[in-house]
């Protein structure tokens, strides 16, 4: 049976765990949302999985049902609820991806710029797609750290430390000295299994990091360009076009446009 906590006079430094045991027990008197609570429970399970396998299209599906249920259980409350949910759907996701080894620091950056985002951009009317977009935003990050499957163990660690350091100001000779190889040797495995020069991946990379602070930041185009270490403006208006087929400031004029994500040709042997 449930109790409540009584303030104990020797523990008046207790501040919260009152307040907190109190409310435990009223929300637990209500018997008739079981059956609903553990539904939301086994779609939130789903969802994860679904944003594991990358499965973006069936996680927004559950992000809905997850919503339909709770404005069941909230009632006039859910916009309130919805933000709260998003709040811990960031924190839970961080904790996914230091377990997919993600670097820590990497993982609580994503954790507090989400909570940034839905503190102060999310309203009534677009909370739905707020935590569209956070779905979306995670299996994007998620993909970074889907261990590369090409045949040779040092193009697959040359990606992943690529994706880990991006916003650094990497090189092929950088990255050749990082791995103990000359850069001609580099540049040739990785054309080779990857169907694609290394300069080009680090561009696709920066193009498609940049777009989530284009989108979700106020930072100025050229700061964007500046973080992700292009010689200049121009230049990175030029390589985010090719990819995207729109320039950056069309990117973050025009909500409804996708966001480019580069996939991989089959290994070639």
């Amino acid at each position: 049976m449930l109790t409540k906590i009584h303030k104990n006079p020797l523990s008046s430094d207790k501040l919260f765990l009152e307040a907190f045991s109190n409310a435990f027990v009223e929300n637990s008197v209500d018997s008739s949302h079981d059956a609903l609570a553990e539904r939301y429970f086994l779609l939130e399970k789903e969802m994860f999985h679904d944003m594991q396998t990358l499965d973006l299209d069936q996680a927004r599906e559950r992000l809905r049902l997850i919503i339909d249920a709770l404005s069941q259980l909230t009632g006039k409350d859910m916009i309130r609820a919805a933000r709260l949910f998003y709040i811990h759907l960031a924190a839970t996701m961080a904790r996914k991806l230091i377990d997919s080894q993600v670097p820590p620091v990497k993982a609580f950056a994503f954790s507090r710029s989400c909570m940034d985002v839905i503190d102060s951009r999310m309203s009534d009317v677009l909370f739905l797609q707020c935590g569209e977009e956070l779905i979306e935003f995670y299996v994007h990050v998620l993909s970074e750290r889907t261990k590369p499957q090409f045949n040779h163990q040092t193009v697959n660690k040359v990606i992943l430390y690529i994706n880990d350091e991006i916003e650094s100001d990497l090189s092929v000779e950088a990255i050749a000295q990082k791995f103990s190889i000359s850069t001609s040797h580099l540049s040739r495995i990785f054309r080779e299994h990857t169907s694609i020069t290394l300069v080009e991946y680090l561009n696709i990379r920066k193009v498609e990091e940049s777009q989530y602070f284009l989108r979700h930041t106020s930072k100025s185009i050229s700061d964007i360009s500046d973080q992700f270490h292009f010689c200049n403006q121009s230049y990175f208006t030029r390589i985010f076009k090719k990819y995207t087929t729109v320039t950056p400031k069309q990117f973050r004029d025009q909500p409804a446009t996708s966001f480019f994500q580069f996939t991989f040709k089959e290994s070639v042997n």
